[in-house]
């Protein structure tokens, strides 16, 4: 399978719209305390289309404005965006979902569970399971009930990750649906009269 090597100015653009989708999604998240994130539809748009290297730069951009400006924990769970979007890039680049979307949330789940693992780490072992998501009531809860913290930690985030991953790549796969072709051609192959890097 062949990766794009350069990118027009246009296809950097287009991560960079990507980056701010990540961002405006997480803030709406934060802003109205649900226990999903809605920060990774630019990096499955940007993964879809140009592949895992390519998927883990609005991740990284978004995670990095994230963090500097609404949200701090957003600079711990960098790991995370970088390996949905690697992930996202490995499985889905050049995939076509058009005679599977029932299976929307197998793929979703396979890109779900590493990202899980190292979220659930970071949550347990830096920050005893208090982050800024608004599933941390529910991780505090599981967790006076007796329940293990990183135990409790992993099965809430399993749960939060999967619905999120899985409305996001649904949406994301509607937005490249609704994208005219010759749009989508010129982003997967670019228009070289504006130049590449």
């Amino acid at each position: 399978m062949r990766y794009p090597k350069k990118l027009t100015v246009l296809q950097m653009s287009f991560l960079a719209l990507a980056a701010v989708l990540n961002i405006a999604g997480a803030n709406l998240a934060l802003l109205i305390r649900i226990p999903l994130y809605l920060d990774t539809l630019g990096t499955f748009l940007a993964a879809i289309l140009f592949g895992p290297f390519y998927g883990m730069v609005p991740g990284f951009l978004s995670g990095i404005l994230t963090g500097m400006t609404t949200d701090i924990y957003s600079l711990f769970y960098l790991p995370v965006q970088l390996l949905t979007g690697l992930t996202a890039g490995l499985f889905f680049y050049e995939k076509s979902f058009r005679n599977g979307k029932y299976r929307i949330p197998l793929y979703a789940f396979v890109v779900t569970l590493p990202g899980t693992i190292v979220s659930s780490c970071i949550t347990a072992f830096l920050f005893g399971g208090i982050t800024s998501s608004g599933s941390t009531v529910v991780v505090q809860l599981f967790h006076h009930l007796g329940l293990n913290l990183t135990v409790s930690v992993f099965c809430v985030q399993l749960v939060t990750d999967f619905i999120d991953r899985t409305v996001m790549l649904a949406l994301s796969l509607t937005v490249l649906h609704v994208l005219p072709v010759s749009v989508l051609t010129v982003l997967k192959k670019g228009d070289r009269t504006y130049g590449s890097i």
